[in-house]
């Protein structure tokens, strides 16, 4: 991706309301222009992925504990899906835990940022991530500009 290509679609996987809106708000508030697409969980994410809604580039901001479906099982089933597996996922989320942090990075995320050492207008995640996207290769994105293509899961 070079810089003057559009920042990436965001899909953001939370279900505090409260946080959500204040990261929604921090790039509504930045200079960049995106894409930005929520849900509560990991199924209610998963149905968005599988329906094409979100193009490609995209990137995951994935909260951890939330409920249906939490983070780390979000993540096992996206890895297993050919056509999301190389999903680009950051975890954003309150839990230090070292468990969730080494299941997270089994998974191969991005990044694994705790959202108590960002500040609180989100301003050094948005930084980070204007940054990622400038530097870096996105995955190809699917050719065949069908919806059909996350039919055959796996």
């Amino acid at each position: 991706m070079n810089n003057t290509t559009s920042f990436p679609t965001i899909l953001l996987i939370d279900d505090d309301d409260i946080e959500a809106e204040g990261i929604q708000r921090a790039f509504r508030k930045s200079s960049i222009k995106s894409s930005i697409f929520r849900a509560r969980h990991g199924i209610e994410a998963l149905e968005l992925l599988r329906s094409s809604k979100i193009e490609q580039p995209y990137i995951i901001l994935l909260d951890i504990n939330m409920p249906m479906m939490n983070g780390i099982e979000f993540l096992k089933e996206i890895r297993m899906d050919k056509h999301l597996s190389t999903s680009i996922v950051f975890i954003l989320t309150t839990s230090n835990n070292q468990n969730d942090i080494a299941s997270a990075y089994q998974e191969q995320v991005a990044g694994y940022l705790v959202k108590s050492k960002l500040d609180s207008q989100f301003t050094s995640l948005i930084e980070l991530l204007t940054h990622y996207s400038k530097v870096i290769e996105f995955p190809p994105s699917n050719t065949s500009g069908t919806n059909n293509v996350f039919k055959d899961k796996k």
